[in-house]
């Protein structure tokens, strides 16, 4: 039993959700999301509500029904609140700095790192060592933070990298000597 699939989302005030065959489009005050959802789920909105019900309960539909309510319960959450991510640059020299919409990392490598937000991405730079990306889709601020992260990742020695905010980066000792 999908206990995720089974929940109603309750649309907040602000927000309109229109469904046009097996697209669900998403209007709020921060933008506008639509999704194509699986032919499989059926989608009822009813008076702020919305309800997801599978035609039978095979493994792959079970899956399939939570994760579509997960879909639309995030665009909803989305174009209401947004999504943020913040991460900060650890290490002498590592540095961030924002180049008109672009965002320039300079973290130890021989030539400067540049990421070009998307569409309904924000990159903000509050200090040379926090880089902040906002925007409507989880899935598109998760992946830019984590291509982000991935030019230079936490190491273990002296911690030396780029983390989230919060992250536990798991130290090791380093050679002991004589």
């Amino acid at each position: 039993m999908s206990r995720i699939g089974n929940k109603t989302i309750e649309i907040p005030s602000g927000v309109t959700v229109e469904l046009d065959g097996q697209t669900v489009t998403v209007k709020g005050p921060k933008g506008e999301l639509s999704r194509e959802l699986n032919s499989n789920i059926t989608v009822k909105i009813e008076d702020n509500s919305i309800n997801f019900t599978r035609p039978n309960d095979q493994k792959e539909m079970r899956s399939i029904h939570g994760t579509t309510r997960s879909l639309v319960a995030n665009m909803i959450e989305g174009v209401s609140t947004g999504f943020k991510k913040e991460l900060e640059l650890v290490g002498v020299g590592y540095r961030a700095q924002k180049q008109g919409s672009k965002l320039v990392l300079n973290v130890g490598l021989s030539h400067p790192v540049e990421f070009e937000p998307g569409e309904g991405i924000s990159i903000e730079v509050p200090s040379n060592t926090q880089i902040v990306v906002e925007g409507t889709s989880k899935e598109k601020v998760g992946e830019l933070a984590a291509n982000i992260r991935a030019v230079r990742p936490p190491e273990p020695y002296k911690g030396k990298g780029i983390k989230y905010v919060g992250e536990y980066v798991r130290r090791k000792e380093g050679k002991t000597g004589k």
